[in-house]
């Protein structure tokens, strides 16, 4: 199997990643099922780089329907360290215009029927999620964003919702009233669950519109949502193609060790088969092979 240093999620409008070489197509079978669609592996300015839509080609995935355990899974089985994941987001605040980019620090879950955890059937795990971003990989992709003449956000408060409904307008309003800065549909789980398998996760936010709580703007439809996208998604390229340069070859960050404390269970009474399934992701901890 080939490997990767750094995996990229394309979200809504980003199902490529242009100039990459050596190309190779791999379809992965995990024991959480099958991610999301095949995942292209190739090199981007010498480095290895593992690219997964997260809709599927022909964006055919709901937000609550994305196997998000299966991609995440998949993408630690190639060696992935980092994750770069690109989504579009409404804006919360005035100064946080469509075509904007923001590089968020903070979540909100307001998700309601999704899988958030790799543990249960016999072991459970406690991870920190007191920065649900990896504030190292979030400082690279602020800076690039910066480099390629972005108008970027360097933090935010990112509101995850179920969909795949837009907000109501009390929603919208309920959401501004808590300070958070956007909103969006695919941050939860992956944040979690790249935490998880130890993985540096962070996100490029694509600001496509107002929400709808700005009554003096239409509110968001997905024709709105696609036109203002087209030109960040290309900016987003840039930002990708310029970060993967400026990775730390060692990670430090706390991503890399998030279960070394958080695996509470007494290793003599995790179920067999749970020690083989999650072998990719606990075995060091626990003796076994990884």
């Amino acid at each position: 199997m080939p490997q990767a240093k750094v995996g990229v999620i394309g979200g809504t409008g980003l199902y490529d990643i242009g100039g990459l070489t050596d190309i190779e197509e791999v379809k992965i079978e995990t024991p959480f099922g099958k991610p999301s669609d095949s995942i292209t592996i190739g090199r981007l300015e010498g480095v290895g780089i593992a690219f997964l839509p997260r809709h599927g080609k022909g964006h055919r995935i709901s937000p609550t329907e994305i196997p998000v355990r299966a991609n995440i899974y998949a993408l630690k089985s190639l060696g992935v360290e980092y994750i770069i994941a690109i989504c579009s987001a409404g804006s919360f605040k005035p100064e946080i215009k469509p075509g904007d980019l923001v590089i968020p620090d903070q979540l909100i879950d307001r998700t309601r029927t999704r899988a958030n955890s790799f543990f249960g059937g016999g072991i459970v795990a406690h991870i920190s999620l007191a920065e649900p971003f990896c504030p190292v990989l979030s400082q690279v992709l602020y800076h690039a964003a910066g480099e390629v003449g972005a108008n970027v956000h360097p933090r935010g408060t990112y509101v995850a919702v179920e969909g795949p409904a837009f907000s109501t307008r009390a929603e919208s309003q309920l959401y501004r009233s808590w300070g958070a800065d956007i909103i969006g549909m695919t941050a939860l789980p992956e944040a979690r669950l790249a935490r998880e398998a130890e993985l540096c996760y962070a996100i490029i936010a694509c600001v496509s519109d107002y929400d709808c709580w700005h009554k003096q703007k239409q509110p968001v439809t997905i024709n709105v949502v696609q036109n203002v996208l087209r030109q960040s998604i290309d900016t987003a390229k840039k930002i990708i193609r310029l970060a993967v340069t400026r990775l730390p070859e060692k990670r430090e960050c706390g991503c890399a060790t998030a279960l070394k404390t958080a695996i509470i269970t007494d290793p003599k009474l995790i179920p067999t088969e749970q020690k083989k399934r999650l072998d990719l992701l606990i075995g060091k901890y626990l003796g076994g092979d990884r």
